[in-house]
């Protein structure tokens, strides 16, 4: 037990001391802190910017005023100003950029008025539908007028209906979630999904790329005659592991003091600013659970492979099948946030390498029987015995084969090696 150890600690100090590590901890770290003072940096690149200016002739020689006022009510970000030097001026005004751009007024018998507006931004296209729904008053209010309809009148037609959404309560005393709670659960496990995803791409990754590294340098025949392979493996899975929370540990710490530190400008706590405060308890035992069981089930498949490669070049080939599986997990999860009901996403939260993080899109989302979820768990966590077991035998021998080492031939010689062992 204590060899365990020794591996465990070496594969955990090693990566954690390693510049690769630090640098790119170090970096994240800056982007977090970096995107919680996004507000002030850009605040010194808009502090002096002026305020912008739309030129506007008006050749009815009555919308000016009443498309000023609108477009005041609105809270545009942009002014309007007369203007009477005729289409040319105006253009070679906003080429000058001495206007945001310019909007010519006619006269029409049909519709009251037309208005084109000129502009070398096409691309700022919320300027454009300001003035178009301001217009759009404008012209409601001068039709409302001939028809002589009230004011009040047609505000009573524009009134919203009033809408709500009443959740009913089932037998067991559960009721629906709320939209409020929904978009909650969403950005949680928008959360989850990602840093599972990450965690796999990255740690496991380096699982696979340690045991490679070990095999090349010849470091692995030491390490066999010291303690067992199956030891061996399963200490760098939890080493790598515990190397990965702490990274992880790291950025929630900077995400909290970065939240923390600006309570003079924010509402609520760290949980309040996302909303979290009113998620179950339950939801977050959950999301460790799944991200648990879904790293060691990952974690183990990329040390079996790994195992199988003796270069360093032959470990991204050999790691593609394990990156395609988490990849279309993922997918499978951000179409399951629109639709997390669908028999696709009920189906597929049972297989093992999509349950992770499926299942945990349906906790999240639904009010899921307690059943369900101990039967993906159940099978999360036998599916991890089995390849355990599997990848075990193919560590013991693998381990063993040196040479070029990326196909199915290799995974057989490997189980072979290990029954002669």
């Amino acid at each position: 037990m204590r060899k365990f150890w020794v591996v465990l600690s070496q594969s955990y100090m090693t990566r954690l001391k390693s510049k690769s590590f630090l640098i790119t901890t170090a970096l994240f770290m800056g982007f977090i802190l970096l995107a919680g003072q996004l507000d002030v940096i850009f605040s010194w690149f808009e502090g002096d910017d002026e305020t912008q200016v739309v030129a506007v002739q008006d050749e009815t020689d009555q919308t000016f005023d009443e498309l000023e006022l609108f477009i005041e009510e609105s809270g545009a970000p942009f002014e309007l100003e007369a203007f009477d030097e005729g289409l040319e001026e105006g253009q070679s005004a906003v080429l000058d950029e001495e206007y945001e751009g310019f909007l010519m007024i006619r006269p029409d018998d049909e519709s009251y008025f037309v208005a084109n507006y000129y502009t070398d931004q096409l691309i700022n296209q919320s300027v454009q539908d300001q003035l178009m729904n301001a217009l759009q008053q404008v012209r409601t209010l001068w039709a409302t007028e001939a028809a002589g309809i009230d004011q009040e009148i047609l505000e009573e037609i524009y009134e919203p209906v009033m809408f709500e959404t009443v959740p009913i309560e089932s037998d067991d005393g559960t009721t629906a979630r709320s939209q409020e709670e929904l978009s909650v659960a969403r950005g949680l496990v928008y959360v989850m999904l990602f840093v599972l995803y990450f965690a796999v791409i990255t740690y496991g990754n380096m699982i696979a790329m340690d045991i490679a590294n070990e095999k090349s340098s010849r470091v692995m025949e030491i390490l066999i005659s010291s303690s067992s392979p199956v030891g061996q493996m399963f200490a760098k899975i939890i080493g790598i592991g515990l190397l990965g929370l702490t990274q992880i540990g790291l950025f929630i710490l900077v995400g909290f003091y970065t939240i923390e530190s600006q309570q003079d400008e924010l509402v609520g706590g760290f949980f309040e600013v996302f909303g979290f405060q009113d998620v179950p308890v339950s939801t977050y035992v959950y999301a460790v659970v799944f991200f648990l069981l879904g790293y060691f089930l990952y974690a183990t498949l990329s040390a079996m492979l790994g195992s199988l490669v003796s270069r360093m070049e032959e470990v991204n080939q050999l790691m593609m099948p394990v990156i395609l599986l988490i990849v279309a997990a993922f997918m499978l999860s951000m179409f399951g946030i629109n639709l997390p009901e669908s028999s696709v996403i009920t189906i597929t939260s049972f297989i093992p390498f999509f349950s992770p993080l499926v299942m945990f899109l349906r906790v999240g989302l639904l009010e899921v029987p307690i059943w369900e979820i101990g039967l993906s768990i159940g099978i999360l966590i036998l599916s991890i015995g089995i390849l355990a077991v599997i990848g075990a035998r193919v560590y013991r021998g693998g381990v063993l084969m040196y040479g070029k080492g990326t196909s199915l031939k290799d995974f057989k010689r490997a189980l072979t090696m290990s029954k002669k062992d």
